[in-house]
Protein backbone atom coordinates (compact mmCIF):
# COMPACT_ATOMS: atom_id res chain seq x y z
CA UNK A 1 0.00 0.00 0.00
CA UNK A 2 1.05 3.64 -1.28
CA UNK A 3 1.91 6.43 1.25
CA UNK A 4 -0.86 8.93 2.05
CA UNK A 5 -0.41 11.89 1.58
CA UNK A 6 -3.33 14.31 3.44
CA UNK A 7 -3.70 17.81 1.56
CA UNK A 8 -5.64 20.94 3.69
CA UNK A 9 -6.04 23.08 0.81
CA UNK A 10 -9.07 25.54 0.69
CA UNK A 11 -8.49 26.17 -3.09
CA UNK A 12 -9.81 23.14 -5.18
CA UNK A 13 -7.75 24.80 -8.07
CA UNK A 14 -4.75 24.44 -5.43
CA UNK A 15 -6.00 20.85 -4.16
CA UNK A 16 -6.06 19.33 -7.74
CA UNK A 17 -2.45 20.63 -8.65
CA UNK A 18 -0.54 19.16 -5.56
CA UNK A 19 -3.26 16.42 -5.46
CA UNK A 20 -2.07 15.60 -9.11
CA UNK A 21 1.83 16.05 -8.65
CA UNK A 22 1.69 13.37 -5.51
CA UNK A 23 -0.40 10.83 -7.37
CA UNK A 24 2.01 11.03 -10.56
CA UNK A 25 4.95 10.13 -8.05
CA UNK A 26 3.00 7.34 -6.60
CA UNK A 27 1.14 8.83 -3.40
CA UNK A 28 -2.23 8.30 -2.67
CA UNK A 29 -4.04 11.58 -1.79
CA UNK A 30 -6.85 12.90 0.61
CA UNK A 31 -8.24 16.19 0.48
CA UNK A 32 -9.25 17.97 3.66
CA UNK A 33 -10.80 22.18 3.27
CA UNK A 34 -9.67 23.31 6.35
CA UNK A 35 -7.73 22.28 9.30
CA UNK A 36 -11.31 22.00 11.41
CA UNK A 37 -11.79 19.17 9.24
CA UNK A 38 -8.81 17.20 9.60
CA UNK A 39 -8.77 17.93 13.28
CA UNK A 40 -12.50 16.58 13.86
CA UNK A 41 -11.08 12.90 12.54
CA UNK A 42 -7.19 12.69 12.96
CA UNK A 43 -5.71 10.21 10.25
CA UNK A 44 -4.48 7.15 11.17
CA UNK A 45 -1.09 7.85 12.22
CA UNK A 46 -0.23 3.97 11.69
CA UNK A 47 -0.29 3.90 7.72
CA UNK A 48 2.97 5.64 6.46
CA UNK A 49 2.09 9.69 5.29
CA UNK A 50 2.44 13.16 6.27
CA UNK A 51 -0.20 15.83 6.08
CA UNK A 52 0.30 18.80 3.69
CA UNK A 53 -1.32 22.03 5.00
CA UNK A 54 -1.38 25.70 2.83
CA UNK A 55 -0.96 27.86 5.99
CA UNK A 56 -4.06 30.43 3.77
CA UNK A 57 -6.39 27.67 4.17
CA UNK A 58 -9.16 28.34 6.89
CA UNK A 59 -7.65 28.13 10.81
CA UNK A 60 -4.73 26.63 9.11
CA UNK A 61 -2.00 28.92 11.26
CA UNK A 62 1.43 27.20 11.59
CA UNK A 63 2.18 26.91 15.30
CA UNK A 64 -1.39 27.00 16.69
CA UNK A 65 -2.37 24.49 14.51
CA UNK A 66 0.58 22.27 14.79
CA UNK A 67 -0.06 22.25 18.29
CA UNK A 68 -3.90 20.99 18.15
CA UNK A 69 -2.41 17.99 15.85
CA UNK A 70 -0.41 17.44 18.06
CA UNK A 71 -2.61 17.11 21.20
CA UNK A 72 -5.55 15.61 19.30
CA UNK A 73 -2.70 12.25 19.00
CA UNK A 74 -1.28 12.67 15.59
CA UNK A 75 2.28 11.50 14.53
CA UNK A 76 2.34 12.43 11.07
CA UNK A 77 4.94 14.97 9.96
CA UNK A 78 3.56 18.21 8.72
CA UNK A 79 5.16 20.54 5.65
CA UNK A 80 3.07 23.63 5.50
CA UNK A 81 2.99 25.99 2.06
CA UNK A 82 2.28 29.23 2.05
CA UNK A 83 1.89 32.27 -0.55
CA UNK A 84 5.09 34.10 -1.84
CA UNK A 85 6.88 36.92 0.25
CA UNK A 86 5.67 35.20 3.41
CA UNK A 87 8.85 34.19 4.83
CA UNK A 88 7.80 34.91 8.43
CA UNK A 89 5.39 32.58 8.29
CA UNK A 90 7.91 30.13 6.99
CA UNK A 91 9.77 30.52 10.25
CA UNK A 92 7.22 29.91 12.43
CA UNK A 93 5.98 27.05 11.04
CA UNK A 94 9.44 25.28 11.34
CA UNK A 95 9.65 26.77 14.91
CA UNK A 96 6.38 25.21 15.44
CA UNK A 97 7.54 21.47 14.62
CA UNK A 98 6.82 21.33 10.67
CA UNK A 99 8.79 18.99 8.61
CA UNK A 100 9.38 21.52 5.95
CA UNK A 101 7.90 24.66 4.70
CA UNK A 102 7.70 25.73 0.41
CA UNK A 103 6.03 28.60 -0.93
CA UNK A 104 3.51 28.67 -4.01
CA UNK A 105 4.02 27.43 -6.31
CA UNK A 106 6.27 24.71 -5.10
CA UNK A 107 9.26 23.62 -7.23
CA UNK A 108 8.46 19.72 -8.03
CA UNK A 109 11.83 18.21 -7.23
CA UNK A 110 12.32 20.39 -3.67
CA UNK A 111 8.61 19.16 -2.57
CA UNK A 112 8.50 15.71 -3.54
CA UNK A 113 12.29 15.32 -1.94
CA UNK A 114 10.58 16.82 1.73
CA UNK A 115 7.79 14.31 1.35
CA UNK A 116 10.05 11.43 0.80
CA UNK A 117 11.80 12.35 3.90
CA UNK A 118 8.89 13.33 5.77
CA UNK A 119 7.18 9.68 4.72
CA UNK A 120 10.69 7.95 5.37
CA UNK A 121 10.99 9.36 8.93
CA UNK A 122 7.16 8.38 9.85
CA UNK A 123 8.23 5.07 9.02
CA UNK A 124 11.01 4.94 11.36
CA UNK A 125 9.01 6.06 13.84
CA UNK A 126 6.04 3.62 13.51
CA UNK A 127 8.47 0.81 13.43
CA UNK A 128 10.75 1.55 16.53
CA UNK A 129 6.56 1.76 18.19
CA UNK A 130 5.78 -1.54 16.44
CA UNK A 131 9.18 -2.96 18.25
CA UNK A 132 8.66 -0.96 21.35
CA UNK A 133 5.40 -2.99 21.77
CA UNK A 134 6.42 -5.92 20.65
CA UNK A 135 8.83 -6.26 23.19
CA UNK A 136 6.88 -4.75 26.24
CA UNK A 137 4.56 -7.60 25.40
CA UNK A 138 7.78 -9.65 25.38
CA UNK A 139 8.99 -7.91 29.17
CA UNK A 140 5.89 -8.99 30.38
CA UNK A 141 5.78 -12.42 29.95
CA UNK A 142 8.93 -12.49 32.23
CA UNK A 143 8.23 -13.83 35.98
CA UNK A 144 9.40 -11.37 38.90
CA UNK A 145 12.56 -13.85 39.28
CA UNK A 146 13.66 -13.23 35.64
CA UNK A 147 12.73 -9.63 35.54
CA UNK A 148 15.39 -9.27 38.59
CA UNK A 149 17.96 -11.19 36.72
CA UNK A 150 17.19 -9.28 33.20
CA UNK A 151 17.86 -6.06 35.45
CA UNK A 152 20.94 -7.10 36.88
CA UNK A 153 22.63 -8.30 33.93
CA UNK A 154 21.70 -5.32 31.64
CA UNK A 155 23.60 -3.78 34.44
CA UNK A 156 26.34 -5.42 34.08
CA UNK A 157 26.30 -7.70 37.13
CA UNK A 158 27.88 -11.18 36.80
CA UNK A 159 26.22 -14.32 37.23
CA UNK A 160 28.09 -14.98 40.45
CA UNK A 161 27.20 -11.36 42.25
CA UNK A 162 23.67 -11.56 40.89
CA UNK A 163 23.37 -15.24 42.63
CA UNK A 164 24.77 -13.67 45.73
CA UNK A 165 22.65 -10.32 45.69
CA UNK A 166 18.97 -13.09 45.04
CA UNK A 167 20.05 -15.46 47.44
CA UNK A 168 20.82 -18.49 45.01
CA UNK A 169 23.11 -19.98 43.34
CA UNK A 170 24.82 -19.50 40.05
CA UNK A 171 23.16 -22.38 38.31
CA UNK A 172 19.82 -21.09 38.93
CA UNK A 173 20.89 -17.43 37.83
CA UNK A 174 22.40 -19.16 34.71
CA UNK A 175 18.97 -21.16 34.10
CA UNK A 176 16.69 -17.58 34.22
CA UNK A 177 19.54 -15.93 32.63
CA UNK A 178 18.84 -18.24 29.44
CA UNK A 179 14.91 -17.97 29.98
CA UNK A 180 15.25 -14.34 29.71
CA UNK A 181 17.17 -14.26 26.77
CA UNK A 182 14.67 -16.73 24.72
CA UNK A 183 11.53 -14.93 26.09
CA UNK A 184 13.29 -11.34 24.93
CA UNK A 185 14.32 -13.28 21.75
CA UNK A 186 18.13 -12.29 21.13
CA UNK A 187 20.92 -14.40 21.19
CA UNK A 188 23.56 -12.86 23.44
CA UNK A 189 24.26 -10.11 26.25
CA UNK A 190 24.97 -7.58 24.04
CA UNK A 191 21.47 -7.24 22.11
CA UNK A 192 20.78 -7.62 26.04
CA UNK A 193 21.68 -4.82 26.53
CA UNK A 194 20.69 -3.35 23.56
CA UNK A 195 17.15 -4.54 24.12
CA UNK A 196 17.17 -2.88 27.35
CA UNK A 197 18.54 0.54 26.53
CA UNK A 198 15.95 0.62 23.31
CA UNK A 199 13.02 0.22 25.84
CA UNK A 200 14.32 3.11 27.87
CA UNK A 201 11.40 4.37 30.06
CA UNK A 202 9.48 1.55 29.10
CA UNK A 203 11.29 -0.86 31.18
CA UNK A 204 9.53 -2.48 33.95
CA UNK A 205 9.59 -2.41 37.67
CA UNK A 206 10.93 -4.62 39.66
CA UNK A 207 7.91 -5.39 41.74
CA UNK A 208 5.65 -6.28 38.86
CA UNK A 209 4.74 -10.22 38.94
Amino acid sequence: MSALVHVVEADAASQAEIGYLLQTCGYQTKAWSSADEILRKIPDGGREGCIVIDMQARDAAAPDLFDRLSRAGSSLPVIFLAGHGDVRAGVRAIQAGAEDFFTKPVEREEFIGAIDRAIARHRLANERESWLRAAMMRVQRLTRREREVFERVVRGRMNKQIAFELGTTERTIKAHRQKVMEKLQVRSVVELVSCAERLGQFRPPLDVA
